[in-house]
């Protein structure tokens, strides 16, 4: 459970409304002014970053878990906390100012691979909501979602947005992110170059058409996929994405059953896949409670792929 306060792995916590700037700096380095003098203060300010610091975390390519994205650290900023102190010429730990490192490597850095989880440091989990069918459930997934001012990934097979243009849009104006779910909802990793190339790009342009916008998500239909498919969306500007838990939501599992199952398994950076159905219109309201009771906050993919830090 995250409380008030921000865990160390050194075992430390800072308190969470610390002000925090995102200023770049090199990795590991800490920039001083020449207008700074290393007096007591400054030094003291100096030693509490060497003791709370958190380095960043590289994106990587997991043995399993493919394409990992990485996660900014975090720094005291000196200057700025020196600066706030100096009038008092005290140290006073309520009044450090962090900022943000980021990781030497990033996602867009990484081979092209797959991508099935967010960073296993950040406390959020993701709703990847596929839709070629199940408007019966939509509008109800839509007000739980509201209720709980939860964004979700939605992604769209390209036919279904086609066929209902006006649903399409009501996701999109609630604020959930949009994806591309192929037009057809094919088995890709059957399908030629050519093919998968057809499938992607008319349902970006169909979204493009109805939605005004360009998917940079990708959601192979049923999880059937191959290196060229990946290689396919990376050429349209598309990451390929996955999942960490499945409802199998389709199979129409009871409610309560599948919810439990679900919960059991989120943990930083789960990605969560589910369908319109009836199962999960029925459980929404209880993953997202019992989700952010666990200590997560809930965004789109976009958002757990960010290595912006939760705090």
């Amino acid at each position: 459970m995250l409380s008030s306060m921000l865990v160390l792995t050194s075992g430390f916590s800072i308190p969470l409304n610390k002000s925090i700037s995102t200023e770049s700096n090199n990795r590991g380095v800490t920039t001083t002014s020449s207008e700074v003098n290393k007096d007591d203060l400054y030094k003291k300010i100096e030693a509490y970053n060497e003791e709370f610091k958190i380095e960043p975390i590289d994106a990587k390519v997991d043995r399993v878990w493919k394409a990992i994205p990485g996660y900014n650290g975090l720094h005291v900023n000196m200057k700025a906390s020196y600066k706030k102190m100096k009038i008092s010429g005290k140290f006073d730990k309520n009044k450090i100012i962090y900022k943000e490192i980021p990781p030497n490597v990033h996602l867009e850095d990484l081979a092209l691979e797959p991508i099935y989880r967010g960073n296993p440091q950040k406390p959020m989990v993701a709703f990847l909501i596929n839709v070629a069918w199940g408007n019966e459930y939509i509008l109800g997934i839509l007000k739980v979602l509201n209720n709980h001012q939860t964004k979700a990934t939605f992604f769209f097979d390209g036919s279904w947005v086609k066929k209902n243009p006006d649903l399409a849009k009501m996701i999109k104006d609630a604020g959930h992110e949009i994806g591309n779910h192929a037009y057809s909802h094919p088995n890709l990793q059957k399908r030629s170059e050519a093919e998968t190339m057809e499938e992607l790009k008319k349902t970006n342009d169909v979204i493009r058409g109805t939605l005004g916008i360009t998917p940079k998500w990708f959601a192979p239909p049923s999880g059937s996929f191959n290196q060229v498919t990946i290689q396919v969306a990376n050429r349209l500007d598309m990451k390929t994405i996955l999942w960490t838990v499945d409802t199998v939501d389709w199979r129409k599992p009871a409610t309560s059953e599948m919810v439990r199952r679900v919960i059991s398994k989120v943990e930083n950076g789960s990605m969560v896949l589910m369908h319109p159905t009836k199962p999960t219109a029925e459980g929404m309201e209880t993953m997202i409670m019992d989700i952010k009771a666990k200590g997560y906050k809930l965004g789109t993919v976009s958002d757990l792929m960010s290595e912006k830090r939760i705090n």
